[in-house]
């Protein structure tokens, strides 16, 4: 039983309602982007994507500052900058969000890059701020949607650390009222098959990640105790190799009670087949139904 009335009862509902508002969730891998990406191409659907915000309306100015340190650093662009010669910015994009990741970055030994643990709490907690307020202002992107640009249909591209920043299993969570009220919430499901191969994606190119602060300092505890390693001799790509694979498996649950207390599910194999707007249409019909 849903927490929430979901914004379409039926499937009829939905494919007879004239502005349709969807937004997708699940492990970063398995399609939301790429859906997104490919409902926004066809015209009628406006694509929020939950991380560009981030890296850009709440997250940019620490991004650009933190190149700008670098770049001081440099005693030719050092000068350069303190003239006001070059600009330096953040050219994030809805297919590269490497800036932000990037500036989230690995704890660890700093002459592999590596941050101190307490700055890399720091970022972590910058984020976790920056995600609520995106996420919450998902509502106002619709209705700016339609003011401005007259779209008829809205997707929310929400990040892989959305269920890090809710309580799914507590009607009264302000981030999934405010968000079950205004869209379908759809959880894209992945089996063991895709989990793997994120794993396998993963250990061949780690990438900073965002994670509660609780299962941060879990995880940290553990990798200095299980490897005998001081915190300045962490190798900062094992550590979140060591945290990805305990993520994916304490973030199912969650993505579960987010799907069965707020919304709908899709299997990713379903969601790799619906490569048209009708395709995808169909495909929320009957996971509406299927409720």
């Amino acid at each position: 039983m849903s927490f929430a009335p979901r914004l379409y009862a039926t499937a009829a509902d939905w494919a007879a309602a004239p502005r349709k508002r969807v937004l997708l969730f699940g492990m970063s891998g398995l399609g939301k982007t790429h859906v997104s990406n490919m409902l926004r191409s066809s015209g009628g659907w406006f694509h929020y994507s939950v991380d560009y915000r981030i890296g850009t309306r709440y997250m940019g100015e620490l991004i650009s500052d933190e190149f700008k340190r670098e770049a001081m650093k440099v005693p030719h662009l050092r000068a350069l900058l303190m003239s006001d010669s070059i600009y330096i910015a953040s050219n994030i994009t809805f297919d590269n969000l490497s800036p932000l990741s990037t500036y989230l970055g690995k704890p660890g030994d700093p002459a592999r890059g590596g941050l101190s643990i307490a700055e890399y709490r720091k970022r972590q907690e910058q984020h976790h701020d920056a995600e609520c307020a995106a996420l919450l202002d998902a509502p106002r992107f619709i209705e700016r949607a339609v003011d401005l640009y007259d779209y008829p249909h809205f997707v929310c591209d929400s990040g892989g650390s959305i269920c890090e920043v809710v309580s799914p299993d507590d009607p009264g969570d302000e981030i999934l009222q405010t968000l079950a009220s205004a869209m379908l919430l759809v959880w894209i499901q992945g089996n063991d098959a895709h989990r793997d191969e994120l794993v396998r994606r993963f250990d061949k190119a780690p990438k900073p990640m965002c994670y509660r602060a609780a299962f941060t300092d879990a995880a940290w505890d553990e990798f200095l105790r299980e490897n005998n390693v001081d915190e300045g001799d962490v190798d900062p790509d094992l550590f979140v190799r060591f945290a990805y694979r305990r993520a994916m498996a304490a973030r199912q649950p969650a993505y579960a009670a987010m799907a069965r207390n707020w919304g709908v599910t899709v299997t990713a194999a379903e969601i790799s087949e619906a490569d048209s707007p009708a395709k995808f249409e169909a495909l929320i019909g009957r996971a509406i139904d299927r409720c």
